[in-house]
């Protein structure tokens, strides 16, 4: 093999595809835009995983890390984000960096890919042609050439609108000092007085919704003054698995936050698809398209979601699912519009393969826009993916995870219906007190 693979983020997913070309003799890149291994968990470091770390570790990277001296965490703990990156991640990047085979390239943003000397229309010698990666780094431009790339820059910088029609509200823009996406960290000092005595709006129903809905409930322990309005685009919120899911994490959190939405710090709009962010008197008003609105709004946390940026991956041959920007084959698996809840099978280079043979979305961004991605998943796909890469077609063909049964809710597609109760979407909730760990 002329060139190296190359990855794209130094995230869990990235890291465990340049383990896996290593183990293998293939010489791999990794491109990581941000300043350390797992820059996007560190952005959400202050929250804990609903895997304990038995489910955050490659089999592979830990047989490379273990001549390091280094430990593992204890298999049925659950780490936050930060913990992750500091106690598996950067030890990883460290024992990557280490090895000839593996170079790891930080602050290096890939501004494109595609097939060299020929754009997305040109048939002609396409396959014999090197991938040709496009890179913004501190010193300049560059170019790096793969034999094959592996896209696992997840999805983190891609957090959907407040908008609900996918762009974003009316004054979303204008606001944006009183908007933000992602779950906040109100145990940060300066969050804390951000959002401690305010009326906050919390926009989105997934699990960051609830986590967000649960620390301001905390929050509103010592500060009895703030309150939260929930805005809910569907008819009713449903809140996951509880006893069902698998991932107990998961399903307490689910737990709580139904106990939190109960409660008097609450107030549940369902039915609200915003439309518009106004200033009315000094402070907010959020609008729906049905007339709704939510006034003396002082501050917004949007966890709607995320979407995959596909920009820079305009030159390549994709097939993807219209609806979700996955890809085709691995779509009616995860598509929340099919089906409510169920376990995603294990899959791998098969099911993300595209027309551009040698190209490949992983992790994260490989479901697109749907939810529910676990990061055990991610470590058979580039099992599979690097196996197929360097030629191995039973290894990549092999299914060697089982996953735990989701017991997630989704459900988009019956948008105006509430969720049947029973299934996995029933959950039998006692109230808890509210006394939550930050931590």
């Amino acid at each position: 093999m002329v060139h190296p693979v190359v990855v794209i983020g130094a995230g869990p997913i990235g890291l465990a595809a340049a383990a896996h070309a290593r183990s293998r003799g293939l010489r791999a890149v990794v491109l990581e835009a941000g300043a350390g291994a797992g820059a996007s968990v560190r952005e959400w470091g202050h929250v804990r995983l609903f895997s304990p770390w038995s489910e955050l570790l490659d089999p592979v990277s830990v047989a490379l890390l273990e001549p390091t001296g280094w430990v593992a965490p204890a298999a049925d703990s659950y780490p936050t984000g930060d913990e992750w990156v500091e106690r598996y991640l950067e030890p990883l990047a460290a024992a990557l960096g280490d090895e000839a085979s593996v170079e790891l390239r930080f602050r290096h943003r890939v501004t494109g890919v595609a097939r060299q000397g020929r754009d997305v229309m040109v048939d002609a010698g396409r396959e014999s042609e090197p991938f040709v990666v496009h890179v913004t780094t501190p010193e300049g431009p560059a170019r790096f050439l793969a034999s094959a790339v592996v896209d696992a820059s997840g999805t983190w910088t891609g957090p959907n609108p407040l908008g609900a029609d996918g762009y974003p509200a009316d004054g979303e823009h204008e606001h944006a000092e009183h908007i933000h996406h992602g779950m906040p960290d109100v145990d940060d000092p300066a969050v804390r007085d951000r959002y401690a005595g305010r009326h906050v709006v919390v926009a989105g129903t997934g699990a960051s919704a609830q986590n967000a809905l649960v620390a301001l409930a905390r929050l509103a322990v010592d500060h009895p003054d703030t309150r939260v309005t929930w805005l809910v685009r569907r008819a009713a919120a449903t809140f996951g698995g509880g006893d069902n899911d698998q991932l107990a994490e998961r399903g307490a959190l689910g737990r709580r936050a139904q106990a939190v939405a109960e409660s008097s710090v609450v107030t549940i709009r369902n039915g609200f698809r915003t439309t518009a962010v106004r200033e009315a008197a000094g402070r907010l008003a959020i609008e729906s398209v049905d007339g709704q609105v939510v006034t003396d709004v002082d501050e917004v946390v949007v966890v709607t979601g995320f979407r995959p940026d596909l920009g820079f991956v305009s030159e390549v041959r994709l097939d993807l699912d219209p609806v979700l920007q996955a890809p085709r084959a691995l779509a009616p698996l995860i598509d929340p519009n099919v089906h409510s809840c169920g376990t995603v099978y294990p899959h791998g280079a098969r099911e993300l393969a595209h027309p551009e043979q040698g190209f490949y979305l992983a992790g994260m961004k490989s479901y697109g826009r749907a939810p529910s991605f676990l990061t055990l998943t991610g470590f058979e796909q580039v099992r599979s993916i690097v196996a197929a890469i360097d030629g191995d077609t039973e290894a990549a063909e092999r299914v060697e995870l089982v996953l735990p049964e989701t017991g997630v809710c989704g459900g988009a597609g019956q948008f105006d219906e509430p969720e049947a109760a029973g299934g996995c979407c029933g959950t039998s909730v006692e109230t808890e007190l509210l006394t939550i760990s930050s931590r």
